[in-house]
């Protein structure tokens, strides 16, 4: 808060004080005010979900600690971990997915793209927005031939798929989702299975979707049912097609810009927060591409959050005491 609203705050014995703009101790004498609020409401925000909710309210003048909370309690019906997004990226990518029927994640390693999306899948599951979800990856490294390795479908195709059930354990009991794969009410596949179907009342995400060619990316988009929901991830630094001039998802931004239906978020480095060091190393990583002229950036998937921009101003002002 200190840093987003130029204030300082003071925490003293009897009280806190708060120097800077009115606009300013306003807005943090709500932010304790709410936090008080929750915790004697019995909330209790975890370090670094509190961490990215504070980024929130300090972007965003509108925004308040309870009203972050009370709309990630909504969406975190049935599952374990609260579905809440941790920077204004992350804000604006849940309410795409919210409000969209096809969802477009791109941006580096970190930004919350996959878990964000297996989270939202999983909440609608839970509140019977829909019937199934249907986890889908291109298994480039096998060339999407996945026949001569050993075991089930669901064997050959889990090394590829992994990212996205750590997100399924992370946001709900491991019993309960080995019952929803066994029921198919989970379904994962590689993306050549999709192929000839049309997918209705699901909730469909396909991971790393910038290493499908223009064709499977267009089989893809056109599986769509009705009552459905589709995310797409991808980080167009991460290509390993022989050709990355020839991605699907590359070829999507240009022809599907302005459809309507289709909502195209973007993340940056400042959406990384898994730890704090990784921010700088994917800065770092693409700061010395663009030097050398080589795209190099950080791959898989993960949890995030970020910051936004500051407001200016400061002058001495008063305390407020502690109720």
């Amino acid at each position: 808060m200190e840093d987003g609203l130029h204030v300082t705050i003071d925490l003293r014995s009897d009280g806190v004080l708060v120097e800077g703009t009115p606009e300013a101790i306003a807005r943090v004498e709500r932010v304790f005010l709410d936090f008080d609020g929750l915790r004697k409401g019995g909330v209790t925000l975890q370090n670094g979900e509190l961490h990215g909710m504070l980024k929130l309210v300090v972007a965003d003048p509108a925004t308040t600690l309870r009203g972050l909370a009370d709309s990630g309690k909504q969406r975190s019906v049935g599952v374990k971990r609260t579905v809440q997004p941790r920077s204004p990226n992350q804000r604006k990518y849940v309410e795409a997915i919210e409000q969209h029927d096809m969802t477009f994640g791109l941006g580096p390693a970190g930004t919350g793209k996959t878990y964000l999306a297996v989270a939202m899948a999983v909440a609608g599951l839970m509140a019977k927005k829909v019937s199934r979800i249907i986890l889908v990856r291109p298994a480039v490294e096998a060339g999407e031939r996945l026949g001569f390795l050993p075991g089930s479908l669901q064997e050959k195709v889990d090394p590829y798929l992994r990212p996205l059930y750590d997100a399924l354990y992370d946001l709900l009991d491991q019993e309960r989702v080995d019952k929803l794969l066994e029921r198919n009410v989970i379904e994962v596949a590689p993306l050549a299975f999709m192929r000839g179907r049309t997918l209705s009342d699901a909730f469909i995400i396909m991971d790393e979707a910038q290493n499908t060619t223009a064709e499977q990316m267009k089989m893809f988009v056109t599986r769509l049912g009705q009552n459905s929901k589709a995310v797409i991830t991808g980080d167009l630094t991460q290509i390993d097609l022989p050709n990355p001039k020839k991605s699907g998802l590359l070829e999507a931004l240009h022809v599907l810009d302005g459809v309507e239906g289709v909502k195209f978020c973007h993340f940056e480095d400042v959406d990384v927060v898994r730890h704090s060091l990784v921010q700088r190393i994917v800065r770092a990583y693409d700061s010395y591409g663009r030097a050398q002229q080589i795209p190099l950036s950080l791959g898989d998937s993960g949890l995030a959050g970020a910051g936004g921009p500051p407001l200016g101003g400061t002058r001495p002002a008063q305390v407020h005491k502690p109720q």
